[in-house]
């Protein structure tokens, strides 16, 4: 009898995410552009929440994570039964797969997006259909559309997209979700959704009362700056909410990362401050990548792709962190000759071009 499943002994160890990663890394004099966090840092009345919470940590949290979530529903206009928990959103999309994705049933997705989507559906062994991504990096809805079959229960799109950061509009979104079978969940995830901006942006938690079976996932890593913290959300119908809650591990959002996020949730000064910062720098940041050679899809989240041909990824990752400045190399995800950049402050972006022009030799 074997020890595990063979799609468990196929998978591989997790990686560290960012090069350097340890007690060490914030000593280090680099600039960290590598995991899209904020540049800002989280905000001061998150931190102080923090502070209070871990005076209680000899004390379990709230199991249902009641007050976030009631916090959650009163910002994003819902009812609290409908708001979903989780230890950041990659537990969300692993708890989705695991509650609703039957044995022979699918997960559909698209090429080259986030990994968590396929790792979710390997660690239970169902099966990845992956749709090919657009020629200029975007998510080909129409391909993913011909490979909609009966055995599609999950349908994954990250919108702003990473590592790509391209998005889907709304003028193309709903001709895909009026094609989708009712009984075949499509899960939206905007994690970067605070800092998209592009014209025909679609209003997700508005889709919802047209689209039933969508749902909706969100994070505070990002525009809240609480990566640390490890706290995701998301909005469902009840009945797929209350699926998850059944499913959920109890106390998988612990106490300084719930009292943190409703704290966050109510800075709205920090929260326009920290997309300003990033709506400001990222056309500078991206203009700079160009004209090193590289060729820049157009980004709606905080970061950008780099991609500079014939050059691998990682050695060029590697030559500027040995220069000072972390990037994260996208080859494991299909990507071989790119870089993807986040969005600092200028200081932070222009050391980064100077040291990466000095690198390329420009």
């Amino acid at each position: 009898m074997p020890l595990v499943p063979p799609y468990v002994a196929a998978l591989s160890a997790a990686a560290p995410a960012r090069a350097g990663e340890g007690p060490a890394r914030d000593a280090a004099p680099v600039a960290w552009l590598d995991a899209n966090e904020n540049a800002l840092g989280p905000s001061p009345r998150a931190v102080e929440a923090a502070r209070e919470a871990a005076a209680r940590a000899h004390r379990y949290p709230d199991a249902s994570a009641a007050a976030l979530r009631a916090a959650l529903a009163a910002k994003l206009g819902v009812e609290p039964r409908e708001v979903l928990v989780g230890n950041g959103s990659s537990e969300l999309v692993e708890l989705l797969v695991r509650t609703f994705v039957l044995d022979g049933e699918d997960v559909l997705t698209s090429a080259q997006t986030w990994p968590a989507y396929r790792l979710a559906a390997q660690v239970h062994g169902r099966k990845l259909v992956e749709a090919p991504m657009k020629a200029r990096h975007g998510v080909d809805l129409e391909a993913i559309k011909k490979l909609l079959s009966r055995r599609t229960k999950l349908v994954f799109l990250a919108n702003p997209d990473s590592p790509t950061g391209t998005c889907l509009l709304e003028a193309e979104l709903t001709p895909f979700l009026d094609a989708v079978p009712k009984d075949t969940l499509v899960v939206l995830d905007e994690a970067y959704v605070e800092f998209a901006d592009a014209p025909g942006f679609p209003d997700a938690l508005a889709l919802r009362r047209r689209y039933p079976n969508l749902v909706v996932l969100r994070t505070f890593s990002k525009v809240h700056g609480l990566a640390g913290l490890r706290v995701g959300y998301g909005v469902a119908r009840p009945d797929v909410a209350d699926y998850i809650e059944r499913v959920r591990p109890p106390h998988d959002v612990n106490a300084i990362a719930q009292a943190a996020g409703v704290a966050a949730l109510a800075d709205d000064a920090h929260v326009a401050r920290s997309r300003a910062l990033v709506l400001e720098e990222r056309p500078f940041l991206a203009a700079g990548l160009a004209a090193l050679g590289a060729t820049v899809p157009p980004s709606q989240a905080n970061f950008v792709l780099a991609d500079f041909g014939g050059r691998p990824a990682k050695e060029l990752a590697d030559a500027l962190l040995r220069e000072g400045v972390a990037v994260r190399p996208l080859a494991a995800w299909g990507f071989p000759n790119a870089v993807r950049v986040a969005v600092g402050t200028r200081e932070q972006s222009e050391a980064c071009l100077a040291v990466l022009g000095k690198v390329l030799g420009k």
